[in-house]
């Protein structure tokens, strides 16, 4: 979830304002059960990086499941936390740490670390400046999901609007203030290879294309599904795109490849294109 380069900001951003000698964060998996380091600063060895910390292991894995700060003065003989990770952390000669949960909403989405190499304790200063950090990655965070929420919202509506016919007065309204909103939200992103990606979409949105054949065998349904098929969707995301079952899309490509006369989602698509049902 949690994008390298932002990540990668706010560590230093942390090291700049609490002194830490070492940061180091890491984002959340999809089933948000477990947390990657993929984010350094400040290391002397590559012990920390692409640790897997899981919930309820060690400091991080405490804070990944309360979702509250947490420090310790001696991570090695801290009786408060397990210790799973003793070797990578002692092989960086980290011994007090802190850590802090980056929240997107009410679901974890990553954590920031930050230790020095000596024990001593890591006060409320040092764990507030840290959390504020924290929020404001949570915020940029929720930014970019929203940005790409919506994108994907418009790319669905560019592949079955090309799929179908040309848009009615108020769908195509609504396509525009989509668009217009998600060009000042794109703003607050720093992120260039989104900006290209919402770039591309809005050229797809507004180029011109033919309509399909009047008379055509597909349903509007099957023609939706094999749209999303044709730039690389699989069942899932096509799915969760159109708000539809997995099971329900495989019942669409079914029939799409009967009436079509063919055997193979690859096949399937060629056929549609051939007749002119996409583009």
């Amino acid at each position: 979830m949690v994008a390298p380069h932002l990540l990668r900001a706010a560590l230093a951003r942390m090291r700049h304002i609490t002194g830490l000698p070492v940061s180091f964060g890491g984002t959340v998996t999809p089933a948000g059960r477990t947390v990657r380091l993929i984010e350094l600063a400040g290391t002397t060895t590559g012990a920390l990086r692409g640790l897997a910390i899981r919930a309820g292991s060690g400091l991080g894995g405490r804070v990944l499941v309360t979702a509250r700060p947490g420090s310790v003065e001696d991570y090695a003989t801290d009786a408060r936390i397990s210790h799973e990770y003793d070797r990578p952390v002692g092989a960086e000669g980290l011994r007090a740490i802190a850590a802090v949960p980056v929240l997107v909403g009410e679901s974890v989405g990553g954590l920031l670390y930050g230790g020095i190499r000596e024990p001593l304790t890591l006060g409320t200063r040092v764990l507030d400046a840290m959390g504020r950090i924290a929020a404001r990655l949570g915020v940029e965070l929720a930014v970019q999901a929203e940005v790409e929420r919506r994108m994907a919202e418009l790319e669905t509506a560019a592949i079955t609007r090309a799929a179908r016919e040309r848009p009615t007065g108020p769908e195509r309204e609504n396509l525009r203030e989509a668009h217009a909103e998600l060009r000042s939200i794109a703003q607050e992103i720093t992120d260039p290879a989104l900006r290209e990606r919402l770039r591309e979409v809005c050229e797809r949105l507004s180029a011109p294309h033919e309509p399909p054949p009047a008379h055509h065998p597909l349903s509007p349904r099957e023609l939706d599904v094999l749209s999303l098929v044709a730039v690389g969707c699989g069942n899932a995301e096509a799915g969760e795109r159109l708000g539809l079952r997995p099971e329900t899309v495989k019942s669409y490509l079914r029939g799409a490849m009967r009436k079509l006369g063919t055997h193979t989602r690859m096949e399937t698509v060629v056929a549609a294109r051939r007749a002119g049902l996409l583009p």
